[in-house]
Order: C-alpha cells, then structure tokens, then sequence
C-alpha cells in the first residue's frame, strides 16, 4: 500500500509518506501543502491519480492535505479488475462494514484520532475531512471529534442501497449522527454533501435524511444528471470532484468544488480573504 518503485510513484511527486496507527489500525499517509489541515479520504478503488489532483487542487486552494490509504495502492490508476478486487476486500472488511446500517464504523475511530493528531501537529482552528464514495459517511462519524470543523460527504455510498433502510443510513450510528447533530446546532460544525441527480448508488433519500437531521448546517449540492442536461453529464456519472470532474470555467463540478473550498476557507480560515479559483 505504500510507494512500490514503479511507474505509481509519478503521481506522488511532491507528497511526504508516513503512517500513523490508532485503535490498532494502521494506514499509509500522505501529505503535502501548508495551511489549514483537511483530510482526504479515497474514493474505491483508493488513491487515483484523480484523487491526488484534486489533493493537489485543494494544496493550491491554501491547504495542507493528508490522503491516508485506507484501501488500494498510492498513485495506481483505476481499471475494473483493480475496482473490482478492491470492492470485494471493502464489502467483508470488519473496518468498513459496507452493509451494516446504524453502525459504529472501526475506520471512523481512527480518523478521528488522525485529525486529533494533526490539530495537534499543524495547530489553527481545525481541521476539515472530505469523504468521498464508500468513504463518504467517515466524513460526517469522523465531525464527532471536536477538532473537525467541516465535513465534506461526497456521493456516500455506503452503507450500500439494497433496502429502505440502508437507503436512508447516514453511514453512521444513531449516536455519531446525534453527536453531530448537536455540534452543528451550537455552530461548530459546517457539513456539505455532493451528489450526481442520477446516481443509485446514492440515494436521494439518505441526503433528505441528514438534512432532516442536521438542518441548515447541512447545505446540499446536487448536479443535473439528467437526460439533456446542459453539460452532457451522463445518467452514470458518480465521483463528482474527480472522474467526473471537468476543469472548465462554469462547470457544475468546478463550481461545486469552489464551494467545497468555502466551506472548508469559512471554517477553518476565517479572516483568508483569498479567492483563488481551485484549478
């Protein structure tokens, strides 16, 4: 899971390597910018080249970002038999539990202790935590812990869509989702979820309960997948601020990022009056 000497590893110039362990788990991590700390969780099937460009987006945008390898391989591009034995490892994984629905999530305790720790090394206000895919939900059970100031849930897949309940499941315990219900009702929370119009893997429902749940601190972001949407976005379009990213002025995606970017600004570097444009 860490660097292996192959072509990988191109897609890693400028990051620093190191592991951190809590809880009994530990996980590859990479690092790289300076300022506020925000943690990127990979999507499946772990730390693409895609998602290392938007690490590298958001280092540009004025923040330290930390990519801990949960899953896969650093800088190894995606192709179905990589995502296909990855999503295999995820749905039996004790850490994950890809079905379970009201559940405390091992993973969620760990990188609560990560941001805890990196409060504690890079110091400001806070830290921010992105969760993207199957990784989405740790985002919001990771907001329990006092030092995460924003949470980012895009297009949250698991627990995955196969009954009513799961399709409603926040991807958290009740008592983490109330956690964080009542730090974003004293203000100290900002939550935003992403999600493509069309998308099954995640479902209306589970953004219309943690709206319910969380109110006006959850703000809501859904892009038209649609058949004959403006952009040509298709119906299977999933991973809203990496595949399916389109770095283009006016884009949905881009403009969907930059208000990821002001959340993050808002929370966690309040008096930056920098508006740069992520890229």
């Amino acid at each position: 899971m860490a660097r292996n000497g192959n072509e990988n590893d191109r897609w890693l110039d400028g990051w620093s390597e190191w592991e951190f362990g809590a809880h009994g788990v530990s996980h590859p991590v990479y690092q790289r910018g300076t300022g506020p700390a925000v943690i990127l969780l990979p999507e499946m099937p772990g730390p693409t080249p895609q998602v290392l460009a938007l690490g590298n987006r958001l280092v540009t945008a004025g923040f330290t970002v930390v990519v801990p390898v949960l899953v896969g391989v650093a800088g190894r591009p995606q192709t179905a038999g990589y995502m296909a034995s990855v999503f295999a490892r995820v749905c039996v994984s004790r850490e994950f539990r890809a079905f379970a629905t009201n559940e405390n999530r091992p993973v969620a305790a760990y990188l609560r202790a990560l941001a805890r720790h990196l409060h504690a090394e890079l110091g400001g206000r806070g830290v921010g935590v992105i969760g993207m895919c199957f990784s989405g939900g740790f985002a919001l059970a990771a907001a329990v812990e006092p030092a995460v100031l924003a949470s980012v849930l895009s297009q949250p897949s698991i627990p995955l869509p196969i009954s009513r309940a799961a399709r409603r499941d926040p991807g958290c315990s009740r008592e983490e989702l109330s956690a964080v219900r009542d730090r974003a009702q004293r203000g100290e929370l900002g939550a935003v979820g992403l999600r493509f119009s069309h998308d099954r893997a995640v479902p209306a429902e589970r953004f219309a309960a943690l709206r319910a749940a969380l109110g006006p601190a959850f703000e809501v972001i859904q892009i038209d997948s649609g058949p004959g949407n403006h952009h040509g976005i298709p119906r299977t379009a999933h991973s809203v601020l990496t595949h399916e990213y389109v770095d283009r002025p006016g884009h949905p995606t881009v403009e969907a990022l930059q208000r990821v970017v002001n959340l993050l600004r808002s929370r966690l570097a309040p008096d930056d009056d920098a508006t740069e444009r992520p890229n």
